[in-house]
């Protein structure tokens, strides 16, 4: 009787064994931490996050070699301190391995310091400010985990709309009453990079700075303050938000209150939809927004409609859906060369293959937005920026759509000065 009990006793525990064996074996698992605004005064940019991210995992079918991805979304509601909580939770109690995505550059600056505590590899935060920058350079072992910006610092990118103006004049497109402008912008990291940017650029071209103005991220009347740059007869409105409905309300009432100036609104398109909330007010204003030039690109839009009910823009799903496969791409390289999906093994091509310009990104591997997204040990932790390399055109809106106005050899037609 004990035989049996005890044979019985062995049997089970063979067949259980034999059972989990090839579940334990398909259950490699990476947790990828997705940081973005999913609530918040940008959620609508979050919202285009999470979709862009869900399509590209979609393509792969959740898996990378024999590992399934389980991502973790970190919401960072638009404020650095609650993003450096989020991710520390993700790290600590989800079990993240690696990271990508972010938006705010207020929120990177603080999320490199949490990706570099735990040593978490994080891809593609779009945080442009020079401070991610000067950080990354103080010790860029440290911050090597910031793998690679999503997106530069303005002042590489900024230069297109001082030199679009600039040919505008010099073509007689435009005869400009005076040469002041004023410069604004939301109260952040990225507000106010912007800003010093623009500022700089446009006195170095003998253009006379009449005011620098900052505002909280969540402000919607700017009746006041655009009543001052009236006054003051600028001819040239120049700044950025990063909210939908900061952003929207500037333009709509610069035009309410008879505002003749040129208004550059760096990130007017940044949400798909921002038209049904700026209105016809935003008919003349410049914005840097890169195009959805290709079928795929354009077929990748569709798809985002129909399934999530959005227009998606190029600038904030498009960049993260084109960082996602980028990331896919290093996560199968690691497996290729490694065999095994972990934060030190990630952390590795970061270092050897992404900052150093081997592996990059290009339309042959299915990029919709940029030429090529690449990094070198001297642009780094920026992409390379260039035509044919990452590249934001001028364009200027009409009813709701852009067209490119600079640079000449991308043009889709003339700089046209507001009436």
């Amino acid at each position: 009787m004990r035989k049996r009990f005890w044979s019985a006793i062995l049997i089970g525990t063979l067949t259980v064994a034999l059972l989990a064996t090839p579940g334990a074996a398909a259950e490699k698992l990476l947790k990828v931490g997705v940081l973005g605004p999913f609530t918040g005064p940008s959620a609508k940019n979050g919202a285009e996050f999470k979709a862009s991210v869900e399509m590209a995992m979609e393509k792969i079918g959740y898996k990378v070699g024999d590992y399934k991805i389980e991502l973790v979304w970190i919401d960072s509601q638009s404020d650095p301190a609650k993003a450096a909580g989020a991710y520390a939770e993700a790290v600590e109690r989800m079990g993240i391995e690696c990271a990508m995505q972010n938006w705010h550059s207020s929120v990177a600056v603080a999320a490199m310091d949490a990706a570099a505590q735990y040593r978490i590899p994080h891809w593609f935060g779009f945080g442009a400010t020079e401070l991610v920058n000067e950080k990354w350079r103080s010790d860029p072992a440290r911050y090597s985990y910031w793998g690679g910006k999503g997106w530069p610092v303005p002042a590489k990118m900024a230069v297109g709309y001082v030199e679009c103006l600039d040919n505008a004049v010099e073509k007689n497109l435009w005869k400009p009453a005076n040469k002041k402008v004023a410069v604004y912008g939301e109260d952040t990291d990225w507000g106010r990079s912007l800003g010093s940017a623009l500022k700089k650029m446009f006195a170095d071209k003998g253009w006379e700075i009449v005011s620098e103005d900052y505002f909280p991220i969540t402000q919607t009347d700017f009746y006041p303050l655009l009543s001052k740059y009236k006054s003051a007869d600028v001819s040239v409105l120049a700044g950025t938000s990063t909210i939908a409905s900061t952003m929207t309300a500037f333009v709509k009432q610069a035009n309410e209150v008879g505002l003749g100036s040129v208004i550059i609104a760096d990130g007017l398109g940044w949400m798909g939809d921002w038209y049904k909330m700026a209105g016809p007010g935003s008919n003349g204003v410049l914005d840097m927004i890169p195009q959805l030039t290709t079928p795929e690109a354009r077929k990748w839009a569709e798809d985002i409609q129909a399934r999530y009910g959005f227009n998606p823009s190029p600038s904030a799903g498009g960049l993260c859906y084109d960082g996602t496969n980028m990331f896919i791409k290093i996560l199968n390289r690691t497996f290729e060369k490694y065999g095994a999906l972990n934060k030190e093994n990630i952390h590795k091509i970061f270092v050897e293959e992404v900052q150093t310009g081997k592996l990059t990104f290009s339309k042959a591997d299915g990029a919709l937005i940029m030429n090529e997204y690449r990094y070198t040990a001297e642009s780094v932790p920026d992409p390379v920026v260039g035509k044919d390399a990452y590249y934001f055109p001028v364009i200027q809106y009409t009813e709701g759509k852009g067209a490119i106005v600079y640079p000449e050899d991308w043009k889709e037609k003339d700089f046209t000065p507001k009436q």
